[in-house]
Protein backbone atom coordinates (compact mmCIF):
# COMPACT_ATOMS: atom_id res chain seq x y z
CA UNK A 1 0.00 0.00 0.00
CA UNK A 2 1.58 3.38 -1.07
CA UNK A 3 1.64 6.81 1.11
CA UNK A 4 -1.51 7.74 -0.83
CA UNK A 5 -3.84 5.28 0.06
CA UNK A 6 -3.35 4.91 3.47
CA UNK A 7 -5.66 6.18 5.76
CA UNK A 8 -5.83 6.45 9.81
CA UNK A 9 -8.66 4.33 9.39
CA UNK A 10 -6.50 1.46 8.20
CA UNK A 11 -3.98 1.59 10.88
CA UNK A 12 -6.59 1.97 14.12
CA UNK A 13 -8.06 -1.20 12.64
CA UNK A 14 -4.55 -3.08 12.24
CA UNK A 15 -4.27 -1.94 16.18
CA UNK A 16 -7.74 -3.14 17.40
CA UNK A 17 -7.20 -6.41 15.42
CA UNK A 18 -3.59 -7.74 16.16
CA UNK A 19 -4.26 -6.14 19.66
CA UNK A 20 -1.07 -3.77 19.65
CA UNK A 21 -0.80 -1.21 22.93
CA UNK A 22 0.81 1.44 20.52
CA UNK A 23 1.02 2.72 17.34
CA UNK A 24 4.05 5.21 16.11
CA UNK A 25 3.99 7.79 12.98
CA UNK A 26 7.06 9.45 12.01
CA UNK A 27 8.79 10.46 8.67
CA UNK A 28 11.19 8.09 7.53
CA UNK A 29 9.56 5.01 8.86
CA UNK A 30 6.77 2.47 8.49
CA UNK A 31 3.90 3.01 10.50
CA UNK A 32 4.82 0.75 13.84
CA UNK A 33 2.61 -0.98 15.89
CA UNK A 34 3.94 -2.26 19.61
CA UNK A 35 2.47 -5.89 20.38
CA UNK A 36 3.82 -7.85 23.55
CA UNK A 37 6.16 -5.45 23.52
CA UNK A 38 8.10 -5.21 20.37
CA UNK A 39 7.63 -2.70 17.44
CA UNK A 40 6.87 -3.96 14.28
CA UNK A 41 6.13 -2.19 10.65
CA UNK A 42 2.23 -2.49 9.94
CA UNK A 43 1.59 -5.19 7.72
CA UNK A 44 1.65 -3.92 3.82
CA UNK A 45 2.81 -0.32 5.08
CA UNK A 46 6.27 1.55 3.61
CA UNK A 47 8.43 4.37 5.14
CA UNK A 48 6.11 7.85 5.61
CA UNK A 49 7.06 11.17 4.05
CA UNK A 50 6.26 14.12 5.91
CA UNK A 51 3.60 14.96 3.57
CA UNK A 52 2.22 11.55 4.66
CA UNK A 53 2.33 12.19 8.05
CA UNK A 54 0.46 15.39 8.10
CA UNK A 55 -2.36 14.29 6.29
CA UNK A 56 -2.81 10.74 8.83
CA UNK A 57 -2.38 12.73 12.06
CA UNK A 58 -4.34 15.69 10.87
CA UNK A 59 -7.31 13.00 9.84
CA UNK A 60 -7.93 13.06 13.78
CA UNK A 61 -7.47 16.35 14.78
CA UNK A 62 -9.95 19.22 14.09
CA UNK A 63 -9.18 22.68 13.25
CA UNK A 64 -8.78 23.58 16.89
CA UNK A 65 -6.62 21.26 17.74
CA UNK A 66 -4.93 21.75 14.80
CA UNK A 67 -3.81 25.21 15.90
CA UNK A 68 -2.99 24.67 18.90
CA UNK A 69 -0.50 21.72 18.05
CA UNK A 70 1.04 24.25 15.33
CA UNK A 71 1.27 27.23 18.10
CA UNK A 72 2.72 24.56 21.39
CA UNK A 73 4.75 22.19 19.18
CA UNK A 74 2.82 18.91 21.24
CA UNK A 75 -0.64 18.44 22.04
CA UNK A 76 -2.45 15.44 23.91
CA UNK A 77 -5.80 14.52 23.46
CA UNK A 78 -8.43 11.49 22.50
CA UNK A 79 -10.66 10.51 20.44
CA UNK A 80 -13.18 7.21 20.26
CA UNK A 81 -12.44 5.22 16.98
CA UNK A 82 -16.38 3.69 16.30
CA UNK A 83 -16.86 1.02 18.91
CA UNK A 84 -13.76 -0.49 18.87
CA UNK A 85 -12.10 1.72 21.99
CA UNK A 86 -10.61 5.49 22.55
CA UNK A 87 -6.91 6.31 21.51
CA UNK A 88 -5.05 8.79 23.24
CA UNK A 89 -2.58 10.78 21.18
CA UNK A 90 0.42 12.99 21.41
CA UNK A 91 0.69 14.64 18.89
CA UNK A 92 4.48 16.46 18.37
CA UNK A 93 7.47 17.61 16.26
CA UNK A 94 11.00 15.95 15.90
CA UNK A 95 13.63 17.15 13.72
CA UNK A 96 11.44 19.70 12.29
CA UNK A 97 8.40 16.91 11.21
CA UNK A 98 5.12 15.92 12.59
CA UNK A 99 4.64 13.13 14.53
CA UNK A 100 2.36 11.00 16.75
CA UNK A 101 2.15 8.51 19.13
CA UNK A 102 -1.52 6.56 19.90
CA UNK A 103 -2.41 4.07 22.39
CA UNK A 104 -5.29 2.06 22.48
CA UNK A 105 -7.69 2.42 25.34
CA UNK A 106 -10.36 -0.56 25.60
CA UNK A 107 -13.59 0.60 25.93
CA UNK A 108 -14.16 -2.51 28.70
CA UNK A 109 -13.15 -1.30 32.29
CA UNK A 110 -11.60 -4.08 33.77
CA UNK A 111 -12.13 -5.14 37.73
CA UNK A 112 -8.75 -4.72 39.89
CA UNK A 113 -8.74 -8.42 40.45
CA UNK A 114 -9.57 -8.97 36.33
CA UNK A 115 -6.17 -7.16 35.82
CA UNK A 116 -4.15 -9.23 38.44
CA UNK A 117 -4.02 -7.11 41.31
CA UNK A 118 -3.14 -8.06 44.84
CA UNK A 119 -6.49 -7.88 46.52
CA UNK A 120 -5.74 -4.62 48.60
CA UNK A 121 -5.88 -2.36 45.54
CA UNK A 122 -9.55 -2.92 45.53
CA UNK A 123 -9.47 -1.40 49.32
CA UNK A 124 -8.15 1.58 48.11
CA UNK A 125 -11.91 2.20 46.36
CA UNK A 126 -13.35 1.71 50.50
CA UNK A 127 -11.06 4.76 52.39
CA UNK A 128 -13.64 6.86 53.37
CA UNK A 129 -11.24 9.90 52.90
CA UNK A 130 -7.43 10.17 52.30
CA UNK A 131 -4.76 10.51 49.93
CA UNK A 132 -3.99 7.72 47.13
CA UNK A 133 -0.95 8.07 44.59
CA UNK A 134 -0.69 5.96 41.94
CA UNK A 135 2.48 6.06 40.49
CA UNK A 136 4.82 4.05 37.91
CA UNK A 137 6.52 4.08 34.77
CA UNK A 138 4.90 4.45 31.24
CA UNK A 139 2.80 1.73 30.25
CA UNK A 140 2.81 0.21 33.48
CA UNK A 141 -1.58 0.41 33.99
CA UNK A 142 -1.55 3.82 36.30
CA UNK A 143 -4.85 5.04 33.66
CA UNK A 144 -5.86 0.74 34.07
CA UNK A 145 -5.58 0.90 38.05
CA UNK A 146 -7.41 4.10 38.72
CA UNK A 147 -10.31 2.99 36.13
CA UNK A 148 -10.56 -0.02 37.68
CA UNK A 149 -10.97 2.32 41.28
CA UNK A 150 -13.49 4.64 39.92
CA UNK A 151 -15.71 1.98 38.25
CA UNK A 152 -15.65 0.32 41.41
CA UNK A 153 -16.55 3.10 43.74
CA UNK A 154 -19.43 3.81 40.46
CA UNK A 155 -20.48 0.46 41.01
CA UNK A 156 -21.01 0.27 44.43
CA UNK A 157 -21.28 3.95 46.09
CA UNK A 158 -23.57 6.72 45.54
CA UNK A 159 -20.89 9.60 45.30
CA UNK A 160 -20.40 12.22 43.73
CA UNK A 161 -16.91 11.60 41.43
CA UNK A 162 -14.93 14.22 39.45
CA UNK A 163 -12.04 13.09 37.49
CA UNK A 164 -9.40 16.40 36.08
CA UNK A 165 -7.85 14.83 32.85
CA UNK A 166 -5.38 15.35 29.97
CA UNK A 167 -6.87 13.96 27.59
CA UNK A 168 -9.93 11.69 28.68
CA UNK A 169 -8.89 8.35 28.69
CA UNK A 170 -11.51 5.78 29.82
CA UNK A 171 -14.93 6.98 29.69
CA UNK A 172 -17.74 6.73 32.72
CA UNK A 173 -21.15 6.36 32.71
CA UNK A 174 -22.78 7.19 36.00
CA UNK A 175 -24.12 4.19 37.72
CA UNK A 176 -25.02 4.44 41.75
CA UNK A 177 -22.35 7.56 41.31
CA UNK A 178 -22.84 10.57 39.63
CA UNK A 179 -19.68 10.95 37.43
CA UNK A 180 -18.13 14.36 36.17
CA UNK A 181 -15.27 13.88 33.60
CA UNK A 182 -13.34 17.31 33.43
CA UNK A 183 -10.81 17.70 30.41
CA UNK A 184 -7.53 19.94 30.66
CA UNK A 185 -7.98 22.86 27.52
CA UNK A 186 -11.60 21.87 27.02
CA UNK A 187 -13.55 21.95 30.17
CA UNK A 188 -10.72 24.03 32.19
CA UNK A 189 -7.51 25.81 31.78
CA UNK A 190 -5.28 23.58 34.02
CA UNK A 191 -5.40 21.26 36.80
CA UNK A 192 -4.86 23.40 39.80
CA UNK A 193 -8.22 25.42 38.29
CA UNK A 194 -10.08 22.50 37.90
CA UNK A 195 -8.79 21.06 41.09
CA UNK A 196 -9.85 24.61 43.25
CA UNK A 197 -13.21 24.45 41.09
CA UNK A 198 -13.65 20.93 42.47
CA UNK A 199 -13.53 21.68 46.13
CA UNK A 200 -17.08 24.02 45.11
CA UNK A 201 -18.74 21.46 43.59
CA UNK A 202 -19.82 19.19 46.71
CA UNK A 203 -17.22 16.24 45.75
CA UNK A 204 -16.30 12.89 47.25
CA UNK A 205 -13.86 11.60 44.99
CA UNK A 206 -11.97 14.26 42.95
CA UNK A 207 -9.25 11.96 40.55
CA UNK A 208 -6.31 14.25 38.95
CA UNK A 209 -5.06 12.62 35.99
CA UNK A 210 -1.35 13.86 36.79
CA UNK A 211 0.40 15.94 39.31
CA UNK A 212 2.71 17.75 36.89
CA UNK A 213 4.29 20.64 38.98
CA UNK A 214 4.60 21.79 42.90
CA UNK A 215 0.90 23.49 42.43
Amino acid sequence: MNNQELRIEILLEEVVKKRASDLHIQVGLPPMLRIDGSLMPAAGTQPLDEPAVERLVFQILDEDQRQILLKDKEFDFSFAFGTLGRFRVNAFHERGNLAAALRLIPNEIKSATELGMPPVVNTFADFPRGLVLVTGPTGSGKSTTLAALVDKINSERSQHIITIEDPIEFTHKSKKSVVVQREVHYDTYSFSAALRSSLRQDPDVVLIGEMRDLE
